[in-house]
């Protein structure tokens, strides 16, 4: 997630948008000279431009979002040969940086949810705020949230409301949604707001009470945290022993899945003082940041969408990459297929 400032320069000047907790990321990367960085997130592409900055390295974006990928063309040049971009899911980030001719990389960063730029743009349906399609697809290809408003049960609306979005107001909401469809379908980001606005009360000083029901929406059409998971597991693949990975995060959900993937693949033993020491593979990662990084009063001042932000890191070890991941690192939740009942 970023936020705007206006001007562009690869190295040295004013970026297009500057990233939430962009200095301490690039820091933790350990940039240098020779380097091979990926940019899971690329977004307005300002970890990239950080990073070019920093050291003769070179870069890998990539961006699900083919806008993203577009308005950039002008950094791939000025970037004279250090900058690839590509239009795809970070999860693949290991496959992409193998087929640019990297069996390994020096750092990764992920700067995950979505950004200003998504946002601020109305066609996109991603803000409750502003009047426009509901429809909050990162890439241009699948079912949007209209599909899902419009055609998954009251259960299962529910479930995705109270899970992703930590909504007490779930089964209202969903009670709500079913009942207004009946009389027409909910096409607009402003209609799904007022169904919700009427079932959510808030008090000044409140967020808006349609804020966590689109956030669920979103980060279920985008299984943003299946993709998370697997963009984890990718890094931890390609990543050279030494290599380090950054991690920013706008929503416990996320923040919660990072903590864990770190913790689990730092341990080396398992067990505690009443059962007996279970052996685990080596340690994959040591983990560099013991309490999330959180932005400072002045970046918040900035930018209030900061305000959530969380930065974990950690840096690869020599040890083989591991298979699999714990069995409750994701929120049981049906399928998208299953929800629309196969359409």
């Amino acid at each position: 997630m970023m936020v705007g400032r206006g001007g562009s320069a690869v190295a040295g000047g004013p970026a297009l948008h500057v990233p939430v907790l962009g200095q301490p990321a690039v820091e933790f990367l350990n940039v240098h000279d020779g380097g091979i960085y990926i940019d899971g997130t690329f977004g307005a592409g300002g970890y990239t431009r950080a990073i070019l900055a920093t050291a003769d390295c070179k870069v890998i974006g990539i961006d699900r979002d083919q806008t993203a990928i577009a308005l950039n063309a002008d950094l791939v040049e000025e970037a004279k040969g250090r900058l690839t971009l590509t239009e795809d899911n970070f999860s693949n980030l290991d496959t992409i940086a193998r087929d640019a001719g990297h069996e390994n990389v020096d750092g990764v960063v992920l700067d995950l949810g979505v950004s200003s730029m998504q946002l601020d743009t109305a066609e996109r349906g991603f803000s409750f705020r502003l009047e426009g399609p509901l429809d909050m697809r990162m890439g241009g290809a699948g079912s949007n949230a209209a599909d899902i408003v419009n055609g998954a049960s009251e259960r299962d609306l529910a479930d995705i409301i109270f899970n992703l979005g930590e909504e007490r107001h779930s089964r209202s909401i969903a009670r709500a949604i079913i009942k207004a469809r009946n009389s027409a379908r909910i096409e607009t980001t402003r209609a799904l707001a007022d169904i919700v606005s009427s079932v959510v009360r808030s008090r000044p000083g409140d967020i808006h009470p349609a804020t966590r029901t689109f956030q669920a929406l979103r980060i279920f059409i985008n299984d943003e945290l299946g993709e998370l998971v697997a963009g984890l597991q990718a890094a931890e693949r390609v990543l050279k022993s030494g290599g380090r990975l950054a991690v920013v995060s706008f929503h416990s959900l996320e923040d919660r899945i990072v903590k864990s993937f770190f913790a689990d693949r730092s341990q080396s033993r398992g067990g505690s003082r009443h059962a007996p020491a279970i052996e685990r593979p080596a340690p994959t990662f040591s983990v560099l940041t013991k309490r999330p990084v959180v932005a400072d009063e002045k970046e918040v001042d900035r930018n209030p969408r900061a305000r959530s932000a969380k930065l974990r890191a950690a840096e690869r070890t020599s040890a083989p990459s591991r298979a699999g991941v714990p069995s409750d690192l994701l929120p049981r939740l049906p399928s998208l297929n299953d929800v629309l009942g196969g359409q």
